[in-house]
């Protein structure tokens, strides 16, 4: 196996790859994000997992997931009943991400997972599988299983002093569907599945040194500018057919333009209350901060912390992120570009935690179905919380890092424009996992 050539996707470096060896991993020497990691039998294993994660799918969608018990009156819930009621309720935008994030996303990757793998597994190479496979990377952010067993934990908790919950046997199959599905991606090689599919040997051809380069984003091959197929005025892949670009389109405005409308929906997600709760005829409405402070007058502090700080401190957090980053591109700040793109990391991690609440809520409204007895029914500010989460997401997935850097490599590179690439850049490579060096200094 040769040395590769890949463009860092957080700081635009182009840089050798060698081969690795059995569980190694490499890692950008001028960034410190992670390029390649070798993951042994990966194929097979993750079939493996793909199928257990399937069974565990359909058990967990076709059994009760929960049961109420309340003065002797009671309901049960499935992962789709709480949807369905939201939907009556005429909170249809709720309905539609969480039906997407918690059901649709993580289904739709564990089965376009299965028929990847499947021809790959028998040395097949069907034309089709380069777009599935897209598509199974593309899924991954909008899965939600994890977040939504935590949402599960908090509406228990909420629960608990006033009826009795009974776990069903869909619970325990999503909670070890949760760790399923984690493994499988765990064990995927996403560079063995598109070292398989054949490149179009007519116009693709090894980089010459100074040449134009553009990266693909999604199966990391880099491609010669001339060497681009062309459909209309897009230049496309050679390998995956997906569209190239040097850098994110209208990177800054878009990323600006969800920032400013998530910043807007911000005030009314905290201060409209998410929930409205029907009790022998009276009715309380709380907002995310009232649920906070309900848990930790009731002894629940960690739980109590672990809400505020995905559902309050992280959306604030990374909207503040986004708005520094944008700001220190477009003034062109040199200062500690390494630590942005860190911090542009975290951006990218800590996103999807903020949709707790929006699940804590789809829970209790399909529990707590009782009519003048108890009833729970979302409120406005689920509807504004939810788009934040969605809306912040798509920010962080707009923005794109190498801005950060580009200012920077005006000195040493003709600009991005000319596209072109010194030789200490193409020649930079960090194995085994170790950071590297750029011209013999630690980067």
């Amino acid at each position: 196996m040769h040395d590769t050539l890949t463009e860092c996707k957080e700081c635009g470096l182009l840089q050798r790859n060698p081969p690795l060896p059995p569980g190694g991993s490499s890692a950008c020497a001028r960034c410190g994000c992670a390029l390649h990691r070798d993951r042994p039998d990966s194929l097979n294993r993750t079939l493996a997992l793909t199928i257990a994660g399937l069974l565990l799918f359909i058990i967990a969608n076709s059994f009760p997931f929960l049961s109420f018990s309340m003065q002797g009156q009671g309901t049960q819930t499935t992962l789709f009943t709480g949807i369905l009621d939201l939907y009556d309720q005429g909170k249809w935008e709720i309905a539609a991400v969480v039906a997407f994030t918690s059901v649709l996303a993580p289904g739709l990757q564990l089965s376009l997972l299965l028929i990847v793998l499947v021809p790959l597994t028998g040395n097949r190479m069907p034309r089709w599988l380069p777009t599935l496979f897209r598509y199974v990377r593309s899924l991954a952010p909008w899965g939600m299983m994890d977040v939504f067993m935590l949402g599960i934990l908090v509406a228990v908790v909420k629960l608990s002093e006033m009826a009795t919950i009974v776990p069903g046997v869909s619970l325990f199959a999503f909670a070890a569907l949760i760790f399923v599905l984690a493994a499988a991606q765990a064990a995927l090689d996403p560079d063995l599945v598109w070292s398989r599919v054949p490149v179009r040997s007519t116009v693709f051809r090894p980089l010459e040194p100074g040449e134009g380069f553009i990266g693909c984003d999604v199966c990391e091959l880099v491609v010669p500018q001339r060497a681009a197929l062309f459909d209309g005025r897009r230049a496309r892949c050679p390998r995956c057919t997906d569209v190239l670009h040097h850098r994110k389109p209208r990177s800054i405005q878009r990323t600006w333009a969800l920032v400013l409308a998530a910043v807007i929906l911000y005030i009314p997600a905290n201060v409209l209350p998410v929930m409205t709760v029907t009790s022998l005829g009276r009715s309380q409405s709380d907002t995310i901060l009232s649920g906070v402070i309900f848990l930790l007058t009731h002894g629940m502090w960690p739980l109590a912390v672990v809400v505020f700080l995905a559902s309050v401190f992280v959306p604030l957090l990374k909207l503040l992120i986004l708005i520094f980053l944008l700001i220190s591109v477009q003034i062109r700040s040199p200062w500690r570009p390494r630590e942005r793109t860190r911090l542009y990391r975290i951006t990218e991690t800590i996103g999807r935690w903020s949709m707790v609440d929006v699940y804590v809520v789809t829970i209790l409204v399909a529990l707590v179905r009782l009519g003048n007895l108890a009833s729970i029914e979302a409120a406005a500010g689920a509807i504004f919380f939810c788009a934040v989460v969605v809306i912040t997401m798509l920010a962080a997935m707009s923005f794109d890092p190498r801005l950060i850097w580009d200012r920077l490599e005006r000195t040493g590179v003709q600009g991005r424009g000319s596209d072109h690439v010194s030789d200490r850049e193409r020649d930079c490579s960090a194995p085994g996992g170790a950071s590297g060096s750029v011209n013999g200094r630690p980067a």
